[in-house]
């Protein structure tokens, strides 16, 4: 987020690039992400762009020529490694709704066996809104119910203890690294119920822009900084907050 820069200036060219990243991720689960991958962008009218494809990133070559084309001030894109559901374009991130935009890393404690109760958090309308079957897309559509348009911090402490509430019944842990948008502001949350999230870091550039990623994207891993644990970022234009997290 910050000063408009190309695609390409995040998904390919870096050393560490998110393609880069989808073939030899160092900090990740797993090494490779080839499950599919996407990005939103925002325009400087604030509308979003969406772009998800189920080709491994390193293979798509309309990737490649899209991001060295589209220039935004803001913009999502992630590589997925399935934990749950099956490779196709409606589970891949990030997913949108008007005009917030949601990508995620990990996984909901025992999604499979509470995926049901789950559901019934949702309203009639975000249930009629989910095409795919990921744990991440439910994420996503529980936040906008929790009123994430009206209060962020709010809705996300609420999902999360609805998440930590299913904890009681698994013995699989609740990992979340996750970063979502309205067009104007940039979010990233990190939560584990172990301990354990995946890793998310941030890094000033200095032209003022922010960057987030699963992993620095360039050689200079001194120069971004580990969000913590329980906790999230809301940054805008040029300033950011970091908020712990108590449930």
């Amino acid at each position: 987020m910050g000063p408009h820069i190309a695609l390409e200036d995040i998904i390919v060219t870096p050393e560490h690039s998110l393609i880069e990243q989808s073939q030899a991720a160092t900090e990740a689960k797993l090494a490779v992400n080839g499950d599919g991958f996407g990005f939103a962008w925002y325009s400087d009218d604030g509308d979003l762009g969406l772009y998800r494809d189920i080709l491994p990133a390193w293979t798509d070559g309309n990737l490649l020529s899209l991001s060295s084309m589209i220039r935004s001030k803001l913009f999502l894109a992630h590589v997925r490694a399935s934990t749950f559901g099956q490779v196709s374009r409606s589970n891949c991130h990030p997913f949108t709704s008007k005009r917030w935009s949601f990508m995620h890393n990990g996984q909901v404690a025992d999604f499979a066996h509470h995926r049901r109760l789950l559901e019934t958090h949702l309203s009639d309308q975000r249930y009629a809104q989910r095409v795919g079957n990921t744990d991440s897309e439910l994420f996503f559509l529980l936040l906008l119910d929790y009123g994430l348009e009206d209060d962020a911090l709010t809705a996300i402490s609420g999902v999360l203890t609805l998440f930590k509430s299913l904890e009681k019944r698994s013995s699989a842990p609740t990992r979340v690294a996750a970063v979502l948008s309205d067009g104007e502001r940039l979010m990233a949350i990190r939560y584990s119920s172990d301990q354990r999230s995946p890793s998310l870091y941030t890094k000033r550039h200095t032209d003022g822009g922010l960057f987030v990623a699963s992993e620095p994207l360039h050689n200079d891993a001194q120069n971004w900084q580990s969000l913590n644990e329980s906790s999230v970022l809301i940054a805008q234009d040029t300033s950011q907050v970091t908020h712990p997290l108590s449930l």
